[in-house]
Parts: structure tokens; sequence; C-alpha cells
């Protein structure tokens, strides 16, 4: 049996609590310059690449910054001259491209023995590769899925932030962010560094964060490649279906429990809402319109 080609310790893996890891992808051919140019075509034709320049800050609106800070160039011309770029660009959800989905699957495939025992029902995967100029900065947000970030050219510095951590993300901002998707109250201040878990990543070395740790990532001075490696999870469905309905009490003029507060709590009212959620579905399913389902195997693109 080969190696696992990402270290997790089994016995101290813990689904909330972010951890460094070790991986050897440096060196895998579909990770390298040339085969991403040609990845980067077919995710320009499928309009799924994500690009700003190199001045967005920390501090800047991710959901704007593709707006606010232009990168004019395609995804070949950026990916071809990514030191002279001056530009962040993502390939996002690798996995529509049948090629980088066998090595999504490879990937998740051989952690999921070692994530089941603590977080089973792995689904939604998915996978982003971003490649970055010297100096550009991932402005300040976080994601729904869990994350493995694993360097494979380059440096950068990781700034992260425990998931609980309501002085960097408040309880009303999870809401807004699991209810509608909106990270408007996801805001950056420069008092949070002081309260951050810091790596910094070279080849071979990466790190794994629940889903929502706020994150910020500062490139170092040559250019990076870096590639995720996400999904959900029972309990990340879960968290997330409680967040949508204490929002929506919230919207009543209620003030619902914060999530976690009353784990006895949690449950009965996660039971409440997957019931009513199912009949939802089912009314608008045989309505013909559409509905969020969050247990697919992939991601969908």
């Amino acid at each position: 049996m080969s190696p696992p080609r990402i270290h997790v310790d089994p016995a101290g893996f813990d689904p909330w609590r972010i951890q460094g890891v070790r991986h050897a992808l440096s060196d895998h051919p579909l990770l390298q310059i040339g085969a991403l140019i040609e990845l980067g075509k077919r995710q320009q034709a499928r309009k799924l690449v994500r690009t700003h320049s190199a001045a967005a800050t920390a501090g800047t609106s991710f959901a704007d910054a593709p707006n606010l800070h232009r990168n004019e160039k395609d995804a070949v011309a950026t990916l071809g001259d990514i030191e002279q770029a001056n530009a962040w660009m993502s390939l996002l959800n690798v996995q529509a491209d049948p090629v980088y989905r066998a090595l999504i699957d490879e990937i998740l495939d051989e952690l999921r023995p070692t994530i089941d025992r603590r977080d089973p029902g792995m689904c939604y995967r998915a996978g982003w590769i971003f490649v970055s100029s010297p100096g550009a900065i991932t402005p300040f947000h976080m994601d729904h899925e869990h994350n493995f970030i694993l360097q494979i050219r380059g440096s950068k510095r990781l700034y992260t932030w425990d998931p609980f951590d309501r002085v960097v993300v408040s309880e009303r901002a999870q809401e807004l962010f699991h209810d509608q998707h909106s990270r408007e109250l996801v805001t950056w201040s420069e008092d949070f560094r002081t309260r951050a878990r810091i790596f910094d990543l070279e080849p071979g070395l990466g790190g794994y964060m629940p889903s929502t740790s706020p994150h910020m990532v500062e490139n170092g001075g040559s250019p990076s490649i870096t590639i995720s490696f996400t999904y959900y999870t029972d309990a990340t469905r879960q968290r997330e279906l409680l967040y949508r309905g204490n929002a929506r009490l919230r919207r009543l003029g209620l003030a619902p429990r914060p999530v976690g507060a009353s784990p006895v709590r949690d449950r009965a009212k996660h039971a409440v809402l997957a019931g009513f959620t199912q009949a939802k579905n089912a009314v608008r399913r045989a309505l013909g319109r559409a509905i969020r389902e969050n247990d697919q195997p992939y991601a969908p693109a």
C-alpha cells in the first residue's frame, strides 16, 4: 500500500479544530503550471474562474474584489505569466473537470477513514486551485466547507481563526452567512491578527480549517500555487440548518439561543427544522421548482 499523500494523525484529528498538516503533492503533474494553464482554458470556458488584481487588501470585500480590483487578463495570460501578472486567481470547482475530479476523489478517499471516525457523512466534494502573484492577498472571509489547504509552490502566510470566535465573526454574521450566503457582516479588523492561528506555508505544508473558519492569506515574494480539498459532512449540514432556523426566528422578532449553547435544544430544533425542510422541498419538487441540496456527492459547478 502506498503511503498517504496527506498526513493527518487519526488519533488527534478533531473536525472542529484548526490544525497543520503535511502532504506529498508538490510534485504532482496535475498541479504544475503547464497543466494548470490547460485546466485554466477549460475552466474559463465553463465560467469557473475567479480573479482580481493584487491591489486587493485584507479588508477588501471578498465578494466584490473581482469588480473592485479587476484583472483584465484572461486565465491563460494570467497563469502563463503569474510572476508579473500582479493578480490572484482561483480555478473554481475543479471537480467539474473529469481529470481533476479523479484527483479530488483520490485524495478525499484516502482521508475519509480518518474523517469518518469523528465526522461522518462526507459529501459535496470540491476542489479549488489558487494561483497568486508575489504579494497578492486573499481578503478576509469564511466558507461553508471543511477545508484541507495545501501549498504546492511558493510560500504564503495563512491567518486562520477559530470558527467559534464570536469576536471575529458574530453570531448574527454566522446566521446571515448560512441563511443567505452573505458575508456582509464578515468584516476585517487589524485587531484580529493577535487572535489568529498563523501558518507559514511552503511546499509540503498545509492546514486544515473547519467549516466557517475565518481566514486571510498573504502571498510571499514569489508566485504561489495552492490547492484546497473541501467537503461537507452530516455535522456541517446540521449546523447550517440550525443557523438558517435561527435567522428565520430573528426575522420574526425573536432572539434565538446561539447555536451550540444548548446541545439538547439544538437536537430538538434540528429535528423540527429537518422535518419542515423535507416537507417544503417535497412541495417544491412537485411544483418543479429548484431546491438547495447540500447532500450531493459533489458540489455543483
